[in-house]
């Protein structure tokens, strides 16, 4: 037997000897994202490249879930992992079907990019909707949950997650192949690195992915920084670069003459795999001595330590026998529903929901939205085999007559293209005349907010120039609430969305998934209560928040917050009312007493939160803890909730995090302790000095 197959020795003795069967060059075609088979020696050819922040994208049908930032929205590890886990399953059953038949294409492999854990610290970045929100500690805690569902537990590791993109990473995406993020020690430690460490140090993490841009003068994906806080850290899985991110060191960022010194400066640096065609000059640069042969090896080494665990060299694992009637099961579609549920943010509630079920009165669903299935998916999206729009969930919810009109298009100003501008909204109107009630579904897709985008344009994926709906969906909610019919908007975007309207009741639904229409209508009758609260604070205006390309977090993010905000992070109205009663702390452990003192059963989620009075300190107050709990009409329970040693650390200016706090301050409550927070849920938080 080949020492490389002998499942009694280590993953990492294992791939030593296979990497030493090949040659030079042969371990050099292995370092590229797509590596071709070596067939003397067993190996067939692999795709590293995979996606599923979501569910599994880019393969076909599979369960599609709310977008990340929609997860984010649940505050919950548990339903965020099992979401991972229905991934990670699908995963496992196509690979082994699709393996079956020789495919093994882009896509089609065991190795996920995914999580996206960067900070969300603007909400003009296009990108946004792929992360946990703005917040580290609920970005660790949701990431780890992730990583643990994508992983699994077992002698095989089930799919290999990846944390990205390291590190400072937020946009702007027209400028990420030449830009240079600037963060300070204080902000780096604060802000931008704890959720990558805590995925390394706690949850195991397999790789870890760089970035575009440069990070204070280093490339991303050759930073000496950042390579050493992975070693640091006791990374032991694999760094890959992003997608032809390091000939972005020659051809953008200055850092190299030709491609030959980008690929030795990467390799050189610790980034173990190139997505992208660099790597293929590797020989080069070992003619021309700019890197070693142990440099290639020990690249290789990683990269098949990765194989080696997934049990691709394995006669058999654990995960054999997934069938491919796994994919989409009504088993995984309910997971989705679930987490569609608790995902949907109600932002304002005059009494109008939920709505009662009424055979003799007619609902008005308008808007560009209300029938889109972009605005179910998001983006690194998976296909759905059935899509439950927002307008099909009403029409098959509702007894009473349900009017359509699309309104406008999403961001032209004309639906046709031989009509006037204009051309949907006196269909519009005329269906809100004809209704009792209102909905209109309004807000972006993944053709306004993504991933780099043409610069040329202002509605063409990428970032966003402020946070207000188009132009034309403006005029179509200022056109339809002129009617003065009770009104509700539901907004699918992945960011803060500023509507500048006050209708009777105010949705934000994300990129609810396949199943986010039917999530919808059981929230607007009362079928389900709304329990989501925002990963991301709600801004007024962009015109306040600093320049885009300033990496400093004045005033971002609640927990710098000075001015500015519409909705905090945090917070999120049920149709009932949750408050908390007590508040002990004693050994690490939090001691909350929570009550429904309303009507109607919900869910809601308990929220601590911890201020340092030291110097070093954030301004305001962090998230230390969290748990979604389930309460009847009258119900009361109380939980017990770790708060970790890292809440009482703050940072100095030199970027050294320490106990330094003599007193803290701990809030317990079912949002954040600011003012505006308890004003718009009628309640107060606890506190308790520690």
């Amino acid at each position: 037997m080949k020492k490389y197959l002998d499942k009694s020795l280590s993953p990492l003795e294992r791939a030593t000897a296979l990497t030493d069967e090949m040659t030079t060059e042969e371990q050099i075609s292995q370092l590229r994202y797509d590596a071709p088979a070596i067939d003397r020696l067993g190996i067939p050819e692999y795709n590293w490249w995979n996606e599923g922040i979501h569910g599994l994208a880019r393969s076909g049908v599979a369960t599609m879930f709310p977008q990340a930032i929609g997860l984010a929205a649940m505050f919950d590890r548990e339903l965020t992992e099992r979401a991972a886990t229905v991934t990670s399953t699908e995963a496992r059953a196509k690979y082994n079907a699709y393996s079956r038949h020789g495919d093994r294409d882009i896509y089609k492999g065991l190795t996920f990019w995914a999580p996206n854990i960067n900070i969300f610290r603007d909400p003009r970045w296009g990108r946004g909707h792929e992360t946990y929100g703005e917040d580290p500690y609920l970005t660790s805690e949701l990431g780890k949950a992730t990583v643990r569902g994508l992983q699994g537990d077992g002698e095989t590791m089930k799919v290999a997650a990846c944390a990205k993109h390291f590190a400072v990473h937020s946009g702007p995406e027209a400028v990420r192949h030449e830009f240079d993020a600037k963060a300070t020690p204080k902000d780096m430690e604060e802000t931008y690195l704890p959720a990558f460490e805590a995925l390394v140090k706690d949850a195991g993490v397999e790789s870890v992915m760089g970035a575009y841009n440069r990070v204070n003068g280093e490339g991303a994906c050759a930073s000496t920084f950042l390579m050493g806080k992975l070693e640091e850290w006791g990374f032991d899985g694999y760094f890959v670069s992003d997608c032809w991110a390091i000939r972005d060191f020659h051809e953008h960022h200055g850092l190299t003459n030709n491609i030959a010194e980008s690929a030795a400066l990467a390799l050189k640096a610790g980034c173990d795999l190139n997505c992208g065609c660099t790597y293929q000059h590797l020989t080069t640069a070992l003619a021309e001595g700019l890197i070693t042969k142990e440099d290639i090896r020990k690249a290789c080494i990683h990269l098949m330590r990765t194989r080696i665990r997934l049990g691709m060299f394995d006669d058999k694992t654990e995960f054999d026998n997934i069938p491919y009637s796994v994919i989409a099961s009504k088993e995984h579609k309910a997971v989705s529903l679930e987490c569609a549920e608790k995902s949907v943010v109600l932002l304002k509630n005059n009494g109008i929901l939920p709505l009662a079920r009424d055979a003799a009165k007619t609902i008005a669903v308008i808007g560009p939205n209300a029938d889109s299935r972009a605005a179910l998916e998001g983006n690194y999206n998976g296909l759905a085999d059935r899509y439950h729009t927002f307008l099909s969930a009403v029409q098959d919810t509702y007894p009473g007559r349900v009017l359509y009109a699309e309104g406008c298009h999403l961001y032209k100003n004309k639906v046709s293209v031989l009509a006037r501008p204009g051309d949907r909204y006196a269909e519009a109107v005329a269906a809100a005349e004809a209704a009792d009630t209102v909905i209109i579904c309004v807000g972006l897709d993944a053709t306004i907010e993504g991933e780099e985008g043409d610069t040329g344009n202002e509605f063409s994926s990428g970032d966003k120039n402020d946070i207000r709906l188009p132009e034309v969906q403006r005029e179509l909610i200022k056109r339809v609430m002129a009617v003065g019919k009770p009104t509700i908007v539901v907004v699918a975007a992945g960011s803060a969305i500023n509507t500048e309207a006050e209708p009777d009741a105010l949705i934000h639904a994300w990129y609810p998934g396949s199943e986010g229409g039917t999530a919808l209508a059981e929230i607007l009758f009362g079928d389900v209560s709304p329990s989501a609260k925002l990963p991301v604070t709600f801004y007024q205006s962009t015109d306040l928040l600093p320049e885009f390309t300033d990496y400093s977090m004045k005033n971002r993010t609640y927990r710098y917050a000075e001015n500015n905000v519409l909705f905090p992070f945090g917070y999120g109205l049920t149709y009932s009312k949750t408050e908390c009663t007590s508040l002990t702390y004693a050994d690490g452990k939090a001691t909350v007493t929570v009550r429904n003192t309303g009507s109607r059963a919900t869910d809601d989620v308990v929220q601590l939160y911890i201020k340092d009075h030291c110097e070093y300190a954030v301004p305001n107050f962090s998230l230390c803890g969290f748990e979604r709990v389930t309460l009847s009409a009258g119900e009361e329970k109380t939980i017990v909730i770790d708060i970790p040693e890292r809440a009482f650390t703050a940072v100095d200016a030199k970027g050294v995090r320490g106990v330094y706090g003599k007193s803290f301050t701990l809030y317990a409550g079912t949002h954040a302790p600011d003012e505006l927070s308890c004003k718009l849920c009628g309640t107060d938080c606890l506190k308790t000095e520690i």
